[in-house]
Parts: C-alpha cells; structure tokens; sequence
C-alpha cells in the first residue's frame, strides 16, 4: 500500500469578503460571487482593492479536508501533494471495456461442456453485485463525498474516481451483453438475491446520511458521520466488499477461462486499488487535522462495522460457492476476509481484529501491479500504461 505525506499548519479563518459556498464550507471568492458590493458607489481605492485581492489568494497552509475556508475553486498551490499524485497516477491507468477482446469468453459460454454449473453461478452472482454496487459508489462520491470535502486537489481525484466507477459499470453491462444473459435477471440481482441485497442494505444508510441536503460538516457528530461513511465506503466496500468476486474470477482467469472477463476485472482491481488508498490516505489526514473525531467509542462503533462486513462478505463467498470449486471453497475466504480486515484496520489506525491470519492468496497481491503494456488499437499512438493482453499462467 501507498504511503502517504501530510502537512499540518495552523487554522486560519476565512477572509472577511468570502462567501460560502451551497454547502455552507468552503468559501467561493467575493469576487466570483454575485454581491450588491459589485455595484456598489463605495469601491475601495486601487491600492485597497489590490490588497484585498491578495487576502483572497489561497495559502497551503490554510487549506483543510473538511471545513476548510479556502476558495475550492483554486485547485493551486497544492497542500495535499499525494491526492494529486494519486490523481495522474489513475489517469495513466486509463481503459475502456470494448478495447477488451470477449470472443473466447463468448465461445466458452455457448459451449454447454465450456464450463460447470458452479462456475456458471459464480459468474452470475459476480455481475448481479457488480453492475450496481459501481453505481452505489458513484452516487457516493457524486452526491455525497464530493461537496463535503473542501480540498480541491482531492475534489479532483474523486471526479476522477466517479468517471472511473462509471467504466466499471459499462464493464460489467460489456460482459452481460457479450455473453446474452438475462439483463432484468442480472441487474435486478441486488433485489432479489439476499446475500448481495444484505451487502448494499448495509451501505446505503451511509450513503443516505451524507446524501441528505440539510445534511452539513462542522459538528463532532456530523464530522463522525462523514468520516465514518468514508470508512465504509474506502475500506469495507472497496477495500473488502470487493475481494470474494475479484479472487473468483481472477482464479478462472488463471486456469484460462473467462480470460477477457478476468483482463476487465484486473483492470478494475488495480483501479479500486487505487480508490482505497487514495480514501485511506483522505481518512488518515481528517484524522490528523481533526483528532477530537476519533474517540474510543467511535473506534468501537468502527470495529463493529468491520465485524459486521466481514460476515456479509462471508455469507457472499458461501452463496457463490456452495461446494468447492476452481480449487476454492468458502472456508478459504473466511481466513482471506480476516486477513484483509486487518491490513484496513491497521491502516486506519485501529488494532488487527483477527490476530494471525495470514494470507492464503498471495497470487492476489500480484494481480494488483499490472505494468505491462499494449496499444489497445494499431492506429493509437500513445501507449497507454494499464494496457495489456494478460497471460494467466
């Protein structure tokens, strides 16, 4: 994982001629701002109006996660180098799913011997979580997340991210398609099957709070609740929710099945890769800038969370695999689950909730570093880095 880099420097306060912006935060600049003072007779003189100009330009030093007061509209000078880093760092991974070869994955799907009943359902599950959870994050970041956090380096990657949810979901709608399965059975899924619906049950109450248009930062607990929905979403959705689905179809990938659809998830993995430890690293410095927030009982309420989501992530691996397949069984993922669980915890700052577990798909490490290269079309002049026609040896 990403280590990242925080300044800390005092507070200070808004300018005196800043207005705030709709979410009650971050100023938007008087000078941008439509005020009666534009027409007003009582103009300061040229020398005060050049001052109060430069009072109005951002200082790093002054900027904030939340509850800033600095103009969000000023991307520069950077405070948060590493939300900015992390930013080129996604765009270089750029992909689309089309640019994926799925015909053997087509050809295996049509052939009735191409693939067992348990691989078929695993598939099926797979895309009935994914085609909507990409949306639920979207609508997190796009709805929520993004008008709260006042830090325009970091406003910057999470519209990165939003576009970047946006492919997952047309990847996976790409795989529905190519294969001809049932679209109302697929997308429909997080209604009717339970061990997906319980997992976007627990979700979305986090996304409602910080969705809610009276809902605004500035309080302990409205503080809390922000960075406790950026603690579900960054490590439990992302950084665990995920990983039963990803580890499925990446085994088939490694045994030469399903390889365009395991090439698309790759994608995706090192793409979500990302999206953690940016919110990680977003977490760490509101934790910093705000210390007050991370009390003994909220750390508890945390933990339970985690708890809770590692149960749910279970109960997937046991709807997915009701007997063992691929080389895998579910009771495999109860120990990759804990395992996980720790390594967010401890990013976070929170103590390892399953002491000793140990990793018993280290293969999984290694399909997050995707380097290798390719030009996706003949006449395409740039390469781009997230390229790759993967071997799955």
């Amino acid at each position: 994982m990403l280590v990242w880099e925080e300044e800390l420097k005092p507070s200070h306060s808004a300018p005196a001629n800043a207005l705030p912006n709709a979410t009650g935060h971050a100023p938007v600049s008087a000078s941008l701002a439509s005020t009666a003072a534009a027409v007003s007779s009582h103009r300061p003189a040229p020398s005060q109006a050049a001052q109060s100009a430069e009072q109005r330009r951002v200082k790093a030093a002054d900027k904030r996660i939340i509850n800033g007061q600095t103009d969000v509209n000023q991307l520069v000078p950077f405070k948060y180098k590493w939300a900015w880093e992390k930013y080129l760092a996604t765009c270089a991974n750029h992909w689309m799913p089309q640019e994926v070869n799925m015909s053997r994955d087509i050809a295996l799907w049509k052939d009735p011997n191409g693939l067992t009943d348990d691989e078929r359902r695993i598939i099926k599950r797979n895309l009935g979580f994914f085609v909507t959870a990409d949306s639920l994050a979207a609508n997190n970041i796009v709805l929520g997340t993004y008008r709260h956090i006042t830090a325009p380096e970091c406003r910057q990657f999470l519209l990165r991210q939003a576009f970047e949810e946006a492919i997952h979901t047309h990847a996976y709608q790409y795989i529905v398609e190519s294969l001809g399965l049932d679209e109302s059975e697929i997308f429909n899924a997080y209604n009717e099957v339970k061990s997906i619906r319980d997992k976007d049950e627990f979700l979305i109450p986090f996304i409602e709070a910080i969705m809610d248009k009276d809902f605004h930062t500035g309080t302990t607990a409205a503080d809390q609740t922000l960075l406790k929905s950026l603690i579900v979403f960054a490590c439990l959705m992302e950084g665990l929710f995920f990983y039963v689905g990803f580890t499925q179809i990446l085994a088939m990938g490694r045994q030469n099945k399903m390889t365009g659809a395991a090439e698309q998830y790759q994608y995706i993995l090192r793409d979500e890769s990302m999206h953690c430890n940016f919110g990680i690293d977003l977490i760490n410095q509101i934790k910093l800038e705000n210390p007050q927030l991370w009390t003994p009982e909220f750390k508890a309420e945390i933990k339970a969370l985690f708890l809770k989501a590692v149960e749910l992530e279970y109960r997937y691996a046991e709807d997915t695999m009701p007997r063992g397949v691929l080389g895998l069984n579910a009771a495999m993922f109860k120990g990759y689950l804990r395992y996980i669980a720790n390594r967010r915890a401890t990013q976070i700052g929170l103590e390892e909730l399953f002491p000793n577990e140990e990793n018993p798909f280290p293969w999984m490490s290694e399909m997050i570093d995707l380097k290798k290269e390719r030009n996706f079309f003949e006449t395409r002049v740039i390469e781009y880095q997230s390229g790759g026609a993967l071997s799955w040896d």
